[in-house]
């Protein structure tokens, strides 16, 4: 029996094993070099045009410019505060100074200060607090001179044997100071509702004023029909819940009905009984009597 020839294959012709096997390395290719890689370059579409930032485009510009802003009394260097004269510090122990021969002789206090050096009704001159605020480790003396109307705080600094007058600023006269660190602070109620608060600080000649904040302190001022009735500081907080509405009266809450008890639990009440009339006078007719019904 003849052996049946082998199929021949044709020239050019792919094994659909080998096939198989390309698609398979083609899929796995493509899941493979589609995902993006981390920290590559990925085409995001095209580039937003920058815009540059807007530039100032003056009116009218055929017109002159407007001269600069002349010196002002603020940005001018105040002179340095000179000694106090005829005034020396024995010792240099600014602790030691009468504070009373320091106002006398400091030009600097005005004529209305001087009242509280005599006998002045309603006059203080507050006790020297020593402080340091220049940061040299040496005191500063502080004192306070209150006259009807004006209320002036000084400070005054030593400088060899003599003394500097390195603050004089009017304050309102329920103020309070207080030190942080070489720094002066006061606090001054300048309204029922806010506080001022100055900083002061050593710029190497005098105590400058760093800055001043005002600040809301309580309640707010109260509005509206509430500002005639407040009559003290919560009174503001409490009137937008506490102030009826005009031409309405409080609702009552209505009356409880009254209770009625079960008729398997009545139980006659004691009555007290009447005075009885005098024996030879009229004798009153007296109630029928009440008898709580029998059971049945």
């Amino acid at each position: 029996m003849a052996a049946i020839p082998a199929p021949r294959r044709r020239p050019g012709a792919i094994p659909v094993a080998a096939l198989a096997g390309l698609a398979v390395l083609v899929a796995l290719a493509a899941v493979t070099f589609g995902r993006p890689t981390p920290g590559g370059l990925h085409d995001q579409g095209p580039v937003a045009v920058a815009t540059p930032p807007a530039e100032p485009r003056p009116l009218w510009p055929q017109l002159p410019t407007s001269p600069p802003p002349a010196a002002t009394a603020a940005n001018v260097t105040p002179e340095p505060p000179q000694p106090v004269p005829d005034l020396t510090v024995p010792g240099r122990d600014i602790t030691a100074v009468d504070v009373r021969t320091v106002l006398a002789k400091d030009p600097k206090v005005s004529q209305e200060e001087r009242q509280a050096l005599t006998s002045c009704t309603g006059c203080e001159i507050r006790s020297p607090e020593f402080r340091d605020l220049t940061g040299d480790g040496r005191p500063e003396l502080i004192t306070v001179v209150a006259v009807p109307g004006l209320v002036v705080l000084h400070v005054y600094a030593l400088a060899e044997d003599h003394l500097l007058p390195v603050l004089r600023v009017p304050v309102q006269q329920a103020f309070s100071a207080a030190t942080i660190g070489p720094d002066l602070w006061l606090y001054e109620p300048t309204s029922a509702y806010v506080q001022t608060t100055s900083h002061y600080q050593w710029d190497g000649a005098r105590l400058a004023l760093r800055d001043r904040t005002d600040e809301g302190v309580g309640v707010l001022p109260p509005t509206g029909q509430s500002a005639g009735s407040s009559t003290g500081p919560d009174n503001g907080r409490a009137a937008a819940t506490a102030t009826p509405v005009p031409g309405t009266a409080p609702a009552r809450p209505a009356p409880l009905p009254p209770k009625q008890p079960a008729p398997e639990a009545a139980v006659p009440s004691l009555r007290t009984a009447r005075p009885t009339a005098p024996p030879n006078g009229p004798s009153a007719p007296s109630a029928p009597a009440v008898f709580p019904e029998a059971k049945r």
